[in-house]
Order: structure tokens, then sequence, then C-alpha cells
């Protein structure tokens, strides 16, 4: 455990050598994107209002509760994970302290799900959704909020829960066009 608490800390202090002016702004606004999920939200909501695009909505919204049951109530109370900031006496944040626990990184949680979601339905939009997860996992860490690893378990989270979703709408879906067949 130690090994890795050395691991991201010194990758989160070489992410901070990065720091200059023009990021010092953009991430605290891209970061509020991934705020108590409100943008992935109405992704999914806006999804689930077109016919032609329902399923992939039906996807993200599935694995977006995912999101909220494994990542915010078990698995931050659970693990109960300092912020770095805390830990590490950091005192340069660029945005509010958060009240919640670090891992896994919420943000990054709710924006692979929400990517790798559109990936299984739309793969060009998938593709560009998964850059953008990419760059709100870095802002996670550029904004000292959450350790490595802790954006590390929401990407693998976030992936899991699309896949878990995907798997079931696919299989819904089968089950609605087999009864359809049947009658």
């Amino acid at each position: 455990m130690e090994l890795l608490l050395w691991l991201d800390n010194g990758i989160l202090d070489a992410i901070q050598q990065l720091r200059c002016g023009f990021l010092d702004r953009f991430f605290p606004l891209f970061t509020r994107l991934g705020d108590h999920g409100w943008f992935y939200i109405l992704v999914a909501a806006l999804l689930l209002l077109i016919p032609k695009t329902r399923r992939a909505g039906l996807t993200m919204a599935i694995a977006l509760i995912f999101c909220l049951v494994c990542g915010n109530l078990l698995l931050k109370p659970l693990v109960a994970r300092v912020r770095p900031y805390d830990a590490n006496g950091f005192t340069g944040l660029l945005v509010p302290p958060l009240s919640d626990f670090s891992f896994p990184s919420g943000h990054t949680f709710g924006a692979f799900a929400v990517a790798v979601s559109l990936l299984y339905h739309y793969k060009r939009a998938g593709i560009a959704a998964c850059a953008a997860a990419a760059l709100m996992a870095f802002s996670r860490l550029y904004l000292y909020v959450h350790y490595p690893s802790d954006v590390l378990g929401g990407i693998l989270l976030g992936s899991a829960a699309a896949f878990v979703a995907h798997r079931l709408v696919e299989r819904l879906y089968r089950k609605k066009a087999q009864s359809r067949k049947n009658t």
C-alpha cells in the first residue's frame, strides 16, 4: 500500500509541474461538467428521447445508476480514502474542497460509463467521448482532488458499468424482439 501511495503522490506532484494560466482556467471549468453527474444524465436523457438513439441512452442510464450505487453509495464510504489535498496539506486548490471521499473518482467513473456506453452503439462518437472522458480523468489529477489510483478505479469501474449495462440492454431488446415474434 505504501508503494501505491508513493506512486500516486509522485504522479500528482509531476502533474503539478504542468501548471499554467490557461490550464488553471480550463480544468476547473471542464471538470464542472462532471459535477453531480448532471451533464452525463443530460446526455443519457437526450438520447432516451430520440427513438433512434434510445438503446444507447438506456445503456448510459443504467451504467450511471451503477455509478451512483457502486461508487457513491458503496465504495466511497467503504474505502473512505482521504482526498490527496487533505492528506498532503496541498494549498494550491483551484476548485472548492470536496466533502466526500476520494476513491473512486466519480467524475471519471461517470465519464467512462457514458463514453464506453456510447462506444458500444456509435463508434465515432464513442471514440470522441472516450477522449473527453480521458481529459476529465486528467482534470481530476491536475486539480489535485484525486489520486491516480482513484482515477484508474473510475476508468475501470465506469467501463465495467457500461459493459454490464450494455449486456442488460441487449438482453432486454432481444426479449422484446422475441415476444413480438411470438405474438
